[in-house]
């Protein structure tokens, strides 16, 4: 039977930058580190279905898993992406006060930033705001200077590419079925491409599954209801603006984040390509669907088309669909990442990292340095 020091399930940005971290660090040369995806390739789920966007580490709960790994991600990001020429741009991104009720939410965010470790943020008045976009309606906007957009398929590529030079064994197309306690880790089962079913033995186990991590935090025992680990699928659909409009906004554009499901509200983002996008939309959903539905054009077009004057329905078409892995479900509090070692609960050597949605991607740097400071301890 096959035996790895860490087995890692799950390819997406997380995991794979968790694979070439643990790999990296002082006898990882001379440790067997395995991840297991069950997709063809890397990152097919939310980590390649999302707004691309570099987070500043605003909007986060002071103290919270969210707000410090995001702080800290971000320059990882930006650092890993200036060394290894990922195509990035720190475009900077104003979040608008639409009427002069909202500029008391701004100067709120004002002060959960910095509190946070944003610094850099800049309160603007309606001749600043319009100065720097002077195609979008606001009577005022906080300027957050360190937010950017990240080529995600790329960086995802870099850390595959990472992860393979330092001995990383992937295996792909690989499906986890079981996985049981043993005296010194545990035995994984899965099944290969061809449908035979093999199994390992590992020292550390890393779930890092997505939208699968609380299946798999329950394969492995956890009670995942009693921890609070139960995923609530939550799709966000984005739409395209056309190409020729693409010249008149040059930064991303947020309106002030939504309450009820802790979501950031339809937002206009630029891609690297230049691009404009609206999205995501945010709805708890059963199945994961990704079809974008055409019929929320006119949601999307009511959302924005009071900070974007510019807009007109007709001119929206279906881009893509993603879906999080939230923790917080309808009607719940605010809920953070889940990064823990789980001895405490009886399962030493199994760490789970659940709920990891937006920033998840900017912290794929941060959060991964914390996996490995786990195993490391």
């Amino acid at each position: 039977m096959e035996k790895a020091d860490i087995l890692i399930i799950g390819g997406g940005v997380v995991g794979l930058a968790a694979a070439a971290e643990l790999a990296a660090r002082p006898g990882g040369e001379d440790a067997t580190v395995i991840l297991l995806e069950r997709h063809d390739t890397f990152g097919q789920e939310t980590s390649s279905r999302n707004s691309e966007v570099i987070h500043a580490g605003i909007y986060y709960p002071t103290g919270s898993l969210k707000a410090s790994l995001c702080v800290k991600g971000k320059e990882l990001l930006y650092d890993f992406c200036r060394e290894w020429n990922i195509p990035h741009r720190r475009t900077g991104k104003l979040i608008v006060a639409r009427e002069k009720a909202e500029m008391a939410v701004l100067q709120e965010l004002m002060v959960q930033g910095r509190t946070n470790g944003v610094l850099d943020l800049e309160l603007l008045d309606e001749k600043e705001t319009f100065r720097l976009e002077p195609h979008i309606s606001a009577v005022g906007a906080i300027l957050s200077p360190s937010t950017g957009v990240v080529d995600s398929h790329r960086l995802m590529r870099r850390l595959e590419e990472q992860a393979l030079q330092r001995g990383v064994l992937l295996g792909y197309r690989h499906r986890v079925t079981e996985i049981r306690g043993e005296k010194d880790g545990y035995l994984v089962s899965y099944f290969n491409p061809d449908g035979t079913e093999e199994a390992l033995c590992c020292r550390w186990l890393v779930n890092s599954a997505g939208l699968q991590a609380d299946r798999v935090a329950e394969m492995a025992g956890i009670d995942i209801q009693g921890a609070g680990y139960v995923i609530h699928p939550c799709k966000g659909e984005y739409f395209s603006l056309p190409y020729a409009k693409s010249g008149l906004v040059s930064r991303p554009v947020y309106p002030p984040p939504l309450d009820e499901l802790k979501s950031l509200g339809v937002h206009l983002t630029k891609t690297l390509d230049g691009r404009l996008r609206l999205g995501p939309n945010a709805f708890y959903v059963q199945e994961l669907d990704y079809a974008v539905d055409p019929g929320h054009a006119e949601e999307f077009y009511a959302s924005a088309r009071n900070y974007l004057p510019f807009l007109q329905r007709e001119e929206l078409e279906p881009e893509m669909a993603g879906i999080r892995p939230k923790l917080q479900g309808p009607g719940m509090p605010f809920r953070d990442f889940v990064v823990c070692h789980e001895k405490e609960r009886g399962f030493p050597g199994l760490i789970n990292l659940i709920g990891i949605e937006s920033p998840g991607l900017t912290c794929c740097l941060s959060i991964a340095g914390k996996v490995a400071d786990m195993v490391e301890g």
